[in-house]
């Protein structure tokens, strides 16, 4: 039977190092991690304009307004570039320069004319074709590809998973060219990138629209994030509200955090 603790013994032993990093209140490697959405939401309420959010995790799915459409701005360019790579004509070859010459910089410097371009080759077709696959079904484009609808809920759903839409032998050119953004594109949750943690990442943006999509990936563990603004007081402003929720949301995110998996399979 264990005796009375020796509280004086335990402070001891504590400032010393001898004790083990849990029992110092260092957080617990065995610790399952989930978002800090509590945090995340109080933050979005908080901020001007039309805010909404989403997080997803291989055993976990929380958000706010998740399902609210908003006008996608340059974020439907990871569509376009999926769309583009399972076409018929380029998924059984090697990519051409002329392929990247189109999907370069669409994707790392969001340049327009070639989305205009791709958009052109892929049609509305290829989207709506990814969207049924990924299972978007409040997805809808327009004429103008900046003007399609997303959600949050949505855009998560497709980057946590994103190799999985995209034809096997072109995945590591998609993978490398949503992780190669320019810098001076490089805010909002950008600059939330956890110790050890890879990021994967599409932002569109518009005078009144600042949206961030993104894949943090750290061997086999995924956290997707879709942070999508609208009527912000400016720019900086919306670039901030994605800081400030992907920077709660992750919150303890480390490189031995464990994630909670996924649900088994019924039947």
């Amino acid at each position: 039977m264990r005796g009375p603790v020796n509280l004086a013994l335990v402070l001891a032993l504590a400032g010393a190092g001898v004790l083990p990093t849990a029992a110092r209140g260092a957080p617990d490697p065995d610790r399952v991690w989930h978002p800090h959405v509590r945090a995340a939401k109080q933050y979005a309420r908080s901020r001007s304009g039309d805010v909404t959010f989403a997080v997803r995790t291989p055993g976990r799915f929380a958000g706010f307004r998740a399902g609210h459409a908003m006008s996608s701005a340059s974020v439907v360019k990871a569509m376009l570039m999926v769309a583009y790579l399972n076409r018929t004509a380029v998924r059984g070859r090697a990519l051409t320069r002329d392929d990247r010459a189109l999907l370069a910089p669409m994707i790392q410097r969001s340049d327009n004319a070639a989305a205009n371009q791709v958009y052109g080759i892929v049609g509305s077709r290829g989207l709506y074709r990814l969207a049924r696959r990924v299972g978007m079904p409040t997805f809808t484009t327009m004429p103008v590809w900046g003007g399609s609808q997303i959600t949050a809920r949505d855009q998560t759903k497709l980057f946590l998973r994103f190799e999985r839409y995209v034809v096997a032998r072109h995945r590591d050119a998609a993978l490398r060219l949503l992780g190669s953004v320019v810098g001076y594109q490089r805010w909002g949750i950008a600059q939330v990138r956890p110790k050890g943690w890879a990021l994967y990442f599409k932002g569109g943006w518009t005078s009144t629209v600042e949206n961030q999509v993104g894949l943090y990936r750290r061997g086999g563990r995924r956290v997707a994030v879709a942070v999508l603004t609208a009527g912000s007081p400016g720019s900086a402003y919306g670039r901030e509200t994605q800081r400030g929720i992907a920077r709660r949301l992750l919150r303890g995110l480390g490189p031995a955090s464990r994630l909670a998996p996924a649900p088994a399979a019924k039947g």
